[in-house]
């Protein structure tokens, strides 16, 4: 029945003036200066009274008793138990549970 569209003479110039504009970007990884990273350090002696006092504990736990992230809770726990203080003990699919390594 119908035909395609015809396209007006201001959208080709719009058209136009997209593709040559794209060709002088840079990549995205080749943007400005790098932001600064917010780093938070989780106060070792509070996180480990926290890990003693509960039977296990989970990162989202950590997070919430410390007042931190829980990507800088996760990060605790898994350096904690490349130490050896504290063991992993259950759970699944991200949300496990940890212990504290009893002496």
């Amino acid at each position: 029945m119908g035909g395609g569209k015809k396209i007006t003479a201001a959208k080709k110039d719009k058209s136009a003036n997209t593709k040559d504009s794209k060709k002088g970007k840079k990549d995205k990884g080749e943007s400005g200066p790098r932001k600064a990273e917010n780093v938070v350090l989780v106060k070792e002696q509070q996180a480990m009274k926290i890990i003693q006092n509960s039977k296990v504990i989970t990162v989202q736990d950590l997070a919430r008793q410390t007042g931190i992230k829980t990507s800088a809770a996760n990060a605790f726990l898994r350096e904690s138990v490349n130490k050896g203080t504290v063991k992993r003990v259950g759970g699944y699919s991200g949300h496990h549970l940890y212990q504290i390594v009893s002496s």
